[in-house]
């Protein structure tokens, strides 16, 4: 697998003068070498790129159990969804800490668009910071994206959730009191219901479709599910998937996400 490394940024860098507009112009090149799937290094992150990429920009922003973590854990994730989809894939770093992360995210997210069309996705924290993100975007009235994926996501920093405690023992790589370190430090001073930190405390009206994807045994599960009732109730398009655990979860995710991407892409097309 080619690795193009063109530059790197820190995990606690401001990106909001990031400008990836140079996305467009190295596509072509980049996937018309050997017909696999690229990975590049960028000032921002990883971008994975397929042969023969369409307009399509997929905004993948990872998420771990410290609710820090590093892009490049996301970039096997990456390569399958291109392949899936046909779309770059951005893997973006952002800082570890609110607001400063969203402020990241957003910075990527509107180089994207200078590509062209932009579908969401996350897991745990990088889930919550896409929902976050959507609701920003809504209150701005900026261009949303055409869809997003939220795996097992982390909507909720208040953490008032019972699967938190129904679940804990289902996962024995989960430790409640951890997390909520963690959240406290990612929140720092921030009010833990401000919707752009917690977005299952948002007004989710006029958010773009979105697909949550989550184990019925994973401690976050009640995020995905009360955020799907809110949501639907809104009248967002919603497709909730919920499997037994994570062992079935996590095989069909990257075909689950790309089928949703890709039709809600499709569908947005004049």
């Amino acid at each position: 697998m080619g690795d193009t490394r063109v530059g790197a940024t820190g995990a606690n860098a401001d990106l909001s003068s990031t400008d990836l507009t140079d996305v467009r112009a190295d596509t072509d090149r980049a996937a018309a070498g050997d017909g696999r799937v690229r990975v590049e290094s960028s000032p921002v992150g990883p971008i994975v790129r397929p042969p023969d990429a369409s307009d399509l920009v997929i905004l993948y922003l990872h998420g771990d159990r410290q609710l820090s973590g590093s892009p490049e854990s996301a970039v096997d994730l990456a390569e399958r969804l291109a392949l899936r989809t046909g779309a770059v894939v951005v893997c973006p770093r952002y800082r570890s800490s609110f607001p400063g992360a969203l402020d990241d995210v957003h910075a990527v997210y509107s180089s994207c668009q200078a590509r062209g069309p932009v579908a969401l996705a996350g897991e745990r924290l990088g889930a919550g910071l896409a929902a976050s993100l959507l609701v920003r975007l809504r209150d701005m009235g900026a261009r949303e994206p055409e869809c997003a994926v939220l795996i097992s996501a982390l909507l909720d920093l208040t953490l008032d959730a019972p699967s938190l405690l129904f679940n804990a023992a289902a996962d024995p790589g989960f430790d409640i009191d951890e997390l909520r370190l963690h959240a406290a430090r990612f929140a720092g001073g921030a009010d833990r219901t401000n919707p752009l930190l917690s977005p299952l405390h948002a007004n989710l009206h006029g958010l773009p479709p979105i697909q949550l994807l989550v184990a019925g045994t994973d401690p976050l599960l009640d995020d995905s599910l009360s955020f799907a009732a809110r949501a639907a109730h809104s009248g967002v398009a919603v497709d909730l998937r919920v499997r037994p655990d994570a062992v079935s979860l996590h095989p069909e995710s990257v075909t689950a996400m790309a089928d949703f991407i890709q039709a809600w892409a499709r569908a947005a097309r004049p």
